[in-house]
């Protein structure tokens, strides 16, 4: 079922509607393009594109996918950390992170509930409890959970204000012959299928995108590299890979079918972030799954290039 939303704000910052109220309240960018969202802007109808300065009132009422009644699951998650504000996990491959687009069990968020009981998923959202960061449901390795509305706040903010550290493992197809790189480039909705996302030129679309990249070790039509984002925009890194001609190998969106991978080689390996209640910096380290360990193989990469990626965690 469906449910009605609305969001109001007064800004503290100035740009267009819909990026100031993305960040500054706390929900998706895409929400405004919805075709039943309505946007206003003190108390006068205005457009997502709108400028808005400091101290404007900014509302948004828009339609979200909602189940009733998210149900705790009994699902197995691989634990890297916890303590009583956060929980840090290394998401399996093809689990889904929270319901939505049909999907309603079977999810982080489930598994959460099932973890911790009906009470976790009380508060502001019930559909996506302690939830504070994605990851594709192809895309494996470190999520943090929030485990308390203070931490919730503290790491949604650190998301929002993009000072998390975190860097990927991938396998792009294409031998790269630059062992660093750098793709700044803005990323808007394919206007040809609502699914896919693509780079654009034009400075009055979509929303910019950092990505830093190093390749780790070229073989056989095929790059293993580390990658860096200091933006968070969905699909990014398979956006821009896509975008310079390496398309990450085994994506199903981006690039065409391949020989070796039929699965995704994107995984999350490294985040680090301030803990919300001591303060310190703390990285997370998910060593690379079984379908890398599997392509380090057929691809001959040797061991002094993948031995180094195999840690745990670290503090500072």
């Amino acid at each position: 079922m469906n449910r009605r939303e609305e969001r109001t704000i007064i800004s503290s910052s100035s740009g267009r509607f819909d990026a100031v109220l993305s960040k500054e309240g706390n929900i998706p960018r895409t929400i405004f393009s919805q075709d039943d969202t309505l946007i206003y802007i003190n108390g006068k109808a205005g457009k997502k594109s709108s400028r808005v300065k400091e101290g404007d009132e900014l509302r948004a009422e828009y339609t979200v996918e909602a189940f009733e009644g998210l149900k705790g699951e009994d699902i197995e998650l691989y634990i890297l950390y916890e303590d009583d504000d956060i929980l840090v996990i290394n998401k399996s491959y093809g689990m889904v992170v929270h319901p939505g687009s049909g999907v309603s069990s079977g999810t982080v968020a489930n598994a959460l509930v099932g973890l911790y009981g009906e009470e976790f998923k009380e508060g502001d959202d019930d559909i996506r409890p302690g939830i504070v960061h994605r990851l594709d449901k192809d895309t494996s390795g470190v999520m943090v959970v929030a485990k308390n509305p203070f931490s919730h706040a503290s790491l949604s903010q650190q998301f929002a204000l993009h000072t998390t550290e975190k860097e990927y493992l991938l396998i792009a197809k294409g031998e790269m012959k630059s062992s660093l790189g750098t793709i700044e480039k803005r990323i808007r909705r394919d206007r040809q299928n609502r699914k896919r996302f693509e780079t654009t030129g034009n400075k009055s679309e979509g929303r910019d995108a950092l990505t830093k990249y190093r390749v780790l070790y070229t073989s056989e039509g095929y790059t293993f590299a580390l990658a860096r984002i200091f933006t968070g925009r969905t699909h990014q890194i398979r956006v821009h890979f896509k975008s310079i001609g390496f398309p990450v190998a085994g994506d199903p969106i981006y690039s065409r079918p391949d020989k070796i991978f039929d699965k995704l080689m994107l995984h999350s390996w490294h985040l680090s972030i301030i803990h919300p209640r001591s303060g310190k910096k703390m990285s997370f380290f998910a060593q690379p799954p079984q379908r890398f360990q599997s392509a380090f193989e057929a691809l001959s990469i040797p061991s002094e290039v993948t031995q180094p990626l195999n840690k745990s965690y670290q503090e500072g």
